[in-house]
């Protein structure tokens, strides 16, 4: 796979952090082999995060994000400060680059930041051809079961060996093939997707959900039956015998449950993506929440991706129809797309999130844990749409 051509979730995000002029710019030279970021004794050189794409074999692709300085200063560097957390809080690794001076105490306050997130870090004693890793950062570093590495990004000094140490710290979900549908089918499986072809619906292509979904089946040997749900029954009628499982997008899944027989398992694209990308069993504890929800309450819908919004377009138009009808009256609806996500959650008696194909799994399980951390129950779209359509307990079924 071309790292510059692979869709963004399935990339690795690697954070480089640390203080300015620590030689982060410098260090993702090294490791790229390239020159894609300016290099200077200046400190505060780097103001915006620069992203490089690249192929980290045997991990596959993934991007390294240049960043500013944590210890920046002023109007401006508040605001750098706060693109280089945009970028941590959706980094699956970081690289704490520390300077030859050694550690001091913004770098251990990185490190508390970057352990409270949860994210799997290395400490890089950069710029080793200039000074040693002192005996206190060694003791410093061995009394807190740290992972650290001395290099030089100016010689090439165990680069090399770093590059090792990021494909052996990787989250399992990168080091291993992550499932969406494999578990569910066999080989020689017949399996139905169900794609709407509608206004929302893009322009010559499916969406990445689908395209994702169809590419596993394949892999696993199985038999993809790609069909619009008006031409549903026909297809069914068409087939020896019945599909293992029927995939259909939520936004028909009242209407392709009443036509596919109940003893054929079914679910949703997004129910799918709610365990390829999150966690299936918060979400689903998330929608019954929607029990509980009583006209006047604030529903967040939050989206992945922006895109421009269609009379019908299912996450501001038909989800918040649909709850309303549900919950018999009107509700306070609030929107936040792309790397948006609102810091006073508490307001809202629900959050439902899209299906997360444009965010990496890290930042949707920190969303996830966030809400569940603010008391907040969270679901997605699909989850929702099947809640309210009264077929969630058979999309689910699957799972069990």
């Amino acid at each position: 796979m071309n790292p510059d051509t692979a869709p963004r979730p399935l990339r690795c995000i690697i954070a480089l952090i640390g203080r300015r002029n620590a030689g982060k710019s410098s260090l993702i030279n090294a490791l790229t082999g390239q020159e894609v970021a300016i290099v200077s004794a200046q400190p505060g050189t780097t103001t915006d995060a620069v992203a490089k794409p690249y192929e980290l074999l045997p991990l596959g692709p993934v991007t390294f994000f240049d960043t500013a300085g944590l210890d920046d200063d002023g109007e401006l560097g508040e605001l750098r400060i706060k693109a280089t957390r945009r970028v941590l809080y959706k980094a699956d690794m970081a690289l704490i680059v520390v300077p030859e001076q050694g550690l001091d105490n913004h770098d251990k306050q990185i490190i508390a930041e970057v352990q409270k997130l949860g994210i799997p870090f290395i400490l890089v004693f950069n710029k080793s051809d200039l000074a040693a890793v002192s005996a206190a950062d060694r003791d410093y570093c061995q009394n807190r079961h740290l992972s650290w590495i001395s290099a030089s990004a100016a010689t090439g000094q165990n680069i090399e060996r770093l590059k090792q140490q990021l494909i052996e710290l990787a989250p399992s979900e990168f080091r291993e093939d992550p499932l969406l549908v494999g578990d569910l089918i066999n080989p020689g499986d017949t399996v139905m997707m169900v794609v709407p072809i509608d206004l929302s619906a893009p322009k010559g292509r499916l969406i990445l959900p689908q395209v994702q979904v169809l590419r596993e089946i394949l892999d696993c040997n199985a038999v993809a039956v790609v069909t619009k749900e008006s031409e549903l029954a026909a297809s069914l009628s068409g087939l020896k015998q019945p599909p293992a499982l029927v995939i259909t997008d939520s936004q028909v899944v009242l209407k392709v449950a009443a036509t596919v027989p109940s003893e054929i398992k079914m679910t949703t694209f997004s129910t799918l993506f709610a365990r390829y990308k999150g966690d299936v069993d918060i979400l689903s504890r998330g929608a019954a929440a929607i029990d509980r929800l009583r006209p006047g309450d604030r529903v967040l819908i939050a989206e992945a991706c922006s895109h421009h919004t269609l009379a019908d377009d299912i996450g501001k138009v038909k989800i918040p129809r649909w709850l309303q009808q549900y919950c018999g009256g009107e509700l306070q609806f609030e929107f936040c797309a792309g790397g948006d996500f609102p810091d006073d959650l508490e307001k809202f008696a629900l959050v439902v999130h899209c299906g997360a194909c444009m965010l990496n799994r890290t930042e949707m399980i920190r969303r996830l844990r966030e809400c569940e951390r603010r008391g907040v129950a969270v679901t997605n779209y699909g989850i929702a749409i099947s809640k309210t359509q009264g077929v969630l307990e058979r999309i689910m079924a699957p799972f069990s």
